[in-house]
């Protein structure tokens, strides 16, 4: 065969890289100009300030930390953890029907556009205001808290169940229910292998999400460690605070590397030494 036949004839080249090209090019402009037109905001006060001075001395404030206050930061710590947890799982649990709902896949279209508009306007309000509304509801109590990071988990665990069951390969699952399988069983062993590692990543690393995000909810009244925050913010105990500070960050730090061996044993990865 004749390569020249293989060529494209002229004026026919492929137009999609041209497009993406251009596509990328625009958006990059259009985000240049954006932070050209959006320079007023690096301006400041307009005073003559000794930043590096201002900055000393408020870090002197927080060192050396108190560790007076350990056991109380302790206590809180376990109340903020349990809201993360509880938060995360009845998340995971209510997210289970917009796995169905919005799947293209698996329902009518209207019904899972629907569905991920609902997704969509959830995941748009903070955390910090549902936490607002949530106090405004149910009062100042860790309840609170756990009310308000479920709705706002729902928002994004809701979402990506969507995503994965809209490209999950149901031929297997299809298979085991024409040799006679139930629902279930197929389900069982025809979907979640395929399933569980994904959407175990995915509840890990809301989990740990929600447990930076339940320090912050407590500045609002909803309980955990972020009342312990305000409380030092507020009366301006800088050592005491940073104690807080510490403690969240250790148990976030391991939290992360628990959450990455567990992810790397579930993709069947082993983790480089020292991670």
């Amino acid at each position: 065969m004749n390569a020249g036949a293989l060529a494209p004839a002229p004026g026919a080249e492929p137009r999609e890289p041209l497009l993406r090209w251009n596509a990328v090019n625009v958006s990059l402009l259009a985000l240049l100009a954006a932070a050209v037109l959006s320079r007023d905001v690096l301006s400041g006060s307009g005073r003559d300030l000794d930043v590096t001075a201002s900055l000393a001395r408020f870090l002197r404030g927080f060192l050396p930390p108190d560790l007076s206050v350990l056991r109380d930061t302790a206590g809180a710590l376990v109340e903020t953890l349990q809201i993360a947890v509880w938060a995360t799982l009845l998340s995971a649990l209510l997210s289970l029907p917009f796995a169905a709902a919005g799947a293209p896949r698996l329902a009518p279209r209207l019904f899972a556009s629907a569905s991920r508009l609902f997704l969509g306007a959830v995941r748009t309000i903070p955390s910090l205001v549902w936490a607002l509304l949530a106090v405004a509801v149910l009062g100042p109590t860790p309840l609170a808290g756990v009310a308000a990071l479920t709705f706002y988990s729902l928002g994004y665990l809701g979402k990506f169940a969507a995503d994965d069951a809209g490209s999950l390969d149901v031929s297997r699952a299809s298979l085991l229910r024409a040799t006679g399988a139930s629902r279930f069983q197929a389900f069982l062993y025809g979907a979640w292998p395929e399933v569980k590692p994904l959407a175990t990543s995915r509840v890990l690393w809301m989990l740990e999400y929600n447990v930076r995000s339940a320090a912050i909810i407590g500045y609002v009244g909803a309980g955990g460690i972020g009342s312990r925050l305000h409380e030092y913010q507020e009366f301006g105990q800088w050592d005491r605070f940073a104690t807080v500070l510490l403690v969240l960050f250790a148990v976030v730090m391991l939290l992360d590397l628990w959450g990455g061996r567990l992810r790397s044993a579930l993709s069947g990865n082993t983790p480089p030494a020292g991670d």
